[in-house]
């Protein structure tokens, strides 16, 4: 089987984990959300219906509403797509609302008569740490360089059993949303685990969760980290700022987009930040202590 030369990734992690893999050159495509910097050039294939900018609050509003009316989140240039004839387009079943699922991307080309009947569409599945790295080695499966992906999936699984846990088991909650909060989940839990944390909200290859600040005021956590999904260091410090008045240890923000937020190797980079910072140690650029 011929390996693919023209690679579309609907997804930012899997831009991430492609360009890892040293498969740039073949990346023709990508999503409105995929940041990497030597992406920036590349064609852009997907628009959200929610305004990225809005508050917090309005944009669960807009969310809610439109997955309770089962309307998708995401809107995919089927024209471009046939254009840009891919024979891999990698997509994501995890969440609705994170990213282009395989539903929403059929629709956008149903009734073309182009590429995605011939190409192959590889919907990436991972809930947890080893579920991402699953996902790497079948994207580099996929991609006709098996023994690259596995090389890179043995090297961080090397690395995240390097993280040096805390001793001293502090509490940890994590707030991937904080208007309203929700608790981080799938591999989240883990990373404070491998940190040396106590999760407090959350189990580990779950979905995150809503809370209420009164189930949270109860916690007492030693540590509060603010990795609201889609935002930098600076945003989520902004976010830290503004929570309530309430027992929550002390709080830190993180770069949720670098480590926390997708399913790429960033999540292991994540797991030592996350231990840094539960013995007082900021990472510049990649953690500040809040309160």
């Amino acid at each position: 089987m011929t390996a693919p030369q023209r690679i579309v990734s609907l997804l930012p992690s899997a831009t991430d984990l492609l360009f890892d893999l040293g498969l740039e050159g073949r990346v023709v495509g990508v999503s409105h959300s995929c940041d990497h910097p030597r992406a920036r050039h590349l064609p852009v294939l997907t628009r959200s219906i929610v305004d990225s900018g809005a508050p917090q609050a309005e944009i669960d509003r807009a969310v809610s509403a439109a997955v309770r009316e089962g309307r998708a989140l995401y809107q995919v240039d089927g024209a471009l797509l046939d254009q840009l004839n891919p024979d891999l387009v990698v997509t994501q079943g995890v969440c609705e609302v994170c990213a282009v699922t395989p539903g929403t991307l059929e629709d956008a080309v149903r009734y073309l008569p182009g590429c995605l009947p011939a190409a192959n569409v590889l919907s990436l599945e991972g809930r947890s740490v080893q579920g991402v790295l699953h996902d790497l080695r079948i994207l580099a499966e996929a991609a006709g360089i098996p023994g690259a992906g596995e090389a890179l999936a043995r090297q961080a699984q090397a690395d995240w059993e390097a993280v040096q846990p805390v001793p001293h088991a502090p509490r940890v909650l994590t707030l991937e949303w904080t208007d309203p909060p929700f608790y981080g989940g799938h591999w989240v839990p883990e990373q404070v685990e491998r940190a040396g944390g106590v999760n407090v909200l959350g189990s580990p290859g779950t979905d995150s969760g809503r809370a209420t600040w009164d189930q949270i005021g109860t916690l007492r956590p030693d540590v509060s980290v603010v990795l609201c999904c889609g935002y930098g260091l600076q945003d989520n410090v902004a976010f830290a700022r503004d929570l309530p008045d309430l027992p929550l240890g002390q709080v830190w923000a993180v770069d949720a987009n670098a480590l926390f937020s997708r399913p790429a190797l960033g999540v292991v980079r994540g797991a030592q930040v996350l231990a840094d910072l539960l013995r007082g140690q900021p990472t510049p650029g990649l953690s500040e202590c809040v309160r």
